[in-house]
């Protein structure tokens, strides 16, 4: 079973998942947590991490991750925390950034920051790719 803790993509990666007919049977769900208030607050994101190194970072969607795959009970979470733009970018972190973090219960984890381009509409799409392609990486590992 899977879960997600979306931020950037603010349920898409959730919606395309169940556009699948008997996606049900191995998709538990998610949280939205497109605020630090509501990382830390259901998902145990510590304030120390957002302070320390911001949401967009790979230790802030490790921990997003973990803290879905403990409140959810699945075998493996995914989280995406990002900056879609056009706005909110700096120098350290520009549009396009994706920090991507995954758990797993078999002791799976971790998290990795890329970069892309695009329009918003395109950056929240091409973010939900890269997650739902490390699901299915992680998948054909366990």
């Amino acid at each position: 079973t899977f879960s997600f803790s979306e931020s950037c993509t603010g349920g898409l990666s959730s919606s395309k998942i169940t556009n699948v007919p008997g996606s049900s049977s191995v998709f538990e769900g998610g949280f939205i947590t497109y605020s630090n208030n509501l990382k830390t607050k259901y998902l145990n994101v510590k304030d120390e991490t957002l302070k320390a190194y911001g949401a967009v970072s790979e230790q802030t969607a490790l921990e997003m991750a973990e803290g879905t795959l403990k409140s959810l009970n699945t075998d493996i979470a995914i989280s995406w925390s990002g900056i879609a733009g056009p706005g909110g970018g700096t120098l350290e972190r520009p549009i396009g950034t994706l920090a991507l973090g995954w758990a797993c219960k078999n002791g799976i984890s971790g998290s990795n920051i890329q970069q892309s381009n695009g329009t918003r509409f395109q950056l929240k799409n091409r973010f939900s790719e890269i997650g739902l392609r490390k699901l299915l990486s992680i998948i054909e590992v366990i």
